[in-house]
């Protein structure tokens, strides 16, 4: 883990709004860094994956099945949060639109840290529930021509 990893996910306005400094640390520490070539896929769609990955560098584009445009993910953002939420497979494609690095966190490291620290684990999926209804409102604003900021 360095300090700029750690800045670039707590500074991210559409990322894990509410977790700490001392959160980030702590998943930085465990996490597996990851780097994927622009055109490669990180989440395919109909396939588990088993954990999330938190973009450090470069950008990602989600490919919705309902839409013909693609959903940006950038540094600081999560990816693969549906299917880790409900153990279902991955809902859509998600291609590196740029060369990316990234944090991989796996469901049986991050279910170690929440059983350690339940406190992160409360920020932790209240940061994602805000991160989802937020893309939601932009998928139903999008079809009735009002998005979400």
């Amino acid at each position: 883990m360095n300090q700029h990893d750690v800045s670039v996910l707590s500074e991210a306005k559409k990322g894990l709004l509410y977790l700490t400094a001392n959160d980030w640390a702590l998943v930085a520490d465990k996490a597996a860094r990851v780097a994927f070539k622009k055109g490669e896929t990180l989440v395919y769609k109909g396939k588990p994956t088993d954990g999330i990955y938190l973009l450090l560098k470069g950008s990602a584009k989600a490919q919705l099945p309902s839409r013909l445009t693609l959903v940006p993910i950038g540094a600081g953002e999560v990816c693969g949060e549906i299917s880790f939420l409900d153990g279902l497979p991955a809902s859509a494609d998600v291609v590196a639109y740029e060369d990316v690095e990234a944090y991989f966190l796996d469901r049986s490291t991050l279910q170690s840290l929440f059983e350690l620290f339940p406190h992160l684990a409360s920020r932790f999926y209240r940061s994602l529930a805000t991160n989802l209804a937020s893309r939601l409102r932009n998928v139903i604003g999008s079809r009735t021509g009002a998005v979400a900021k």
